[in-house]
């Protein structure tokens, strides 16, 4: 055998045994085994003041802002919450494998319309920004809609290195501010929550001004409106929002995610689980609902700019899971043929 054919199919026979070399050094964890292993550092309490309570006839969800990316429109969006907009508003769309939007269902009529209060009307598009002044953790795959893409502080994100712009992702539990044809339109009285495939079309397209932390199990499972966009053509079917505030409108004695602020995410949540329910079974005393931490730690045994960043995990101190397992097609943990070097890929905070 000429000897440049021998080099060459041992060549290729390393190459072949790299992906099965690369797997034995960094064998496949499962969601619950990353949590697990998880550091006191890996957490994180997201401060109140970017928090919104949606308060539904059938429970809560938490919505976390993003001022990094859209600082007018989260800045407006807080106005509204603090002067009660939202409530006795309803969620008046739900299209199937899309959103659910929510707001005044009245707004185009003038007469019926709520009032803004001292809220913003008119707000420039918060499309993207300068990627400058970002930690990114950059996801080794490929992607159709950017350049990169990544997470910043737990939020998809894409990103152009060559324009020096990134911007939030359209991924499953993102909150989007809704607009007309111009593209200045928004002020974020009106918002969609991405509730089917994640429309990555629309990035850049809309302003993204937040995310779903918990609760997206009752946002997902609205009965789906008529075709062919999902608005309920019967106000009655439609969902009440009973209220949305801001936590840090609400007082923390009642508010068990802002409770025991200093050591609300010290430890491993996860482990101290059975450490708390010993302890409250030994007193006889139930313990207080823990507050919310987020696991924001980096690993690259997730793939995938929207298989998990719309859908990873939130918990809280108890080490209970505040969401239900995965069901959707496209969001189960992928385990990569060559296990990424870096440690990059982000776990995020709703695995619902």
């Amino acid at each position: 055998m000429p000897h440049r054919r021998r080099l060459a199919l041992t060549a290729l026979a390393l190459s072949c045994l790299l992906p099965v070399l690369a797997s034995a050094a960094s064998p496949y964890r499962s969601p619950q085994q990353i949590l697990d292993a998880s550091a006191a550092s890996d957490w994180r309490t997201p401060d109140p003041a970017n928090l919104l309570y949606m308060d539904l006839p059938a429970g809560r969800v938490i919505i976390e802002l993003a001022p990094q990316f859209a600082p007018r429109h989260v800045a407006n969006i807080q106005t509204f919450a603090h002067e009660h907009f939202w409530d006795g508003t309803s969620i008046y769309r739900s299209q199937d494998n899309f959103v659910v939007q929510f707001g005044d269902a009245d707004a185009d009529d003038a007469a019926k319309a709520k009032p803004f209060g001292s809220a913003a009307r008119k707000l420039p598009a918060e499309f993207e920004r300068a990627s400058a002044g970002l930690k990114v953790s950059v996801l080794p795959d490929r992607d159709g809609w950017a350049a990169q893409t990544g997470f910043v502080d737990g939020f998809p994100v894409g990103q152009d290195p060559q324009a020096g712009k990134a911007w939030l992702a359209h991924c499953y539990g993102m909150l989007g501010a809704g607009r007309s044809n111009e593209e200045d339109s928004s002020i974020g009285a009106e918002l969609y929550v991405v509730t089917g495939q994640s429309p990555r079309q629309l990035d850049r397209n809309i302003t993204l001004v937040g995310r779903v932390l918990k609760g997206m199990e009752l946002l997902s499972a609205t009965p789906r409106g008529p075709a062919p966009m999902g608005f309920y053509a019967d106000p009655k079917l439609r969902t009440p929002i009973v209220s949305i505030r801001r936590a840090s409108d609400v007082p923390v004695a009642t508010d068990a995610f802002q409770r025991r602020a200093p050591s609300r995410c010290s430890g491993n949540p996860a482990s101290s689980a059975t450490a708390r329910m010993a302890r409250s079974l030994a007193s006889g005393v139930t313990m207080p609902p823990a507050p919310l931490c987020v696991f924001s730690a980096q690993t690259s045994e997730a793939r995938g700019a929207c298989g998990e960043a719309g859908r990873s995990f939130s918990r809280n101190a108890s080490g209970s899971s505040t969401g239900a397992p995965p069901t959707r097609r496209g969001c189960r943990p992928i385990r990569p043929a060559v296990p990424a070097i870096s440690q990059f890929t982000m776990w995020e905070s709703s695995w619902q």
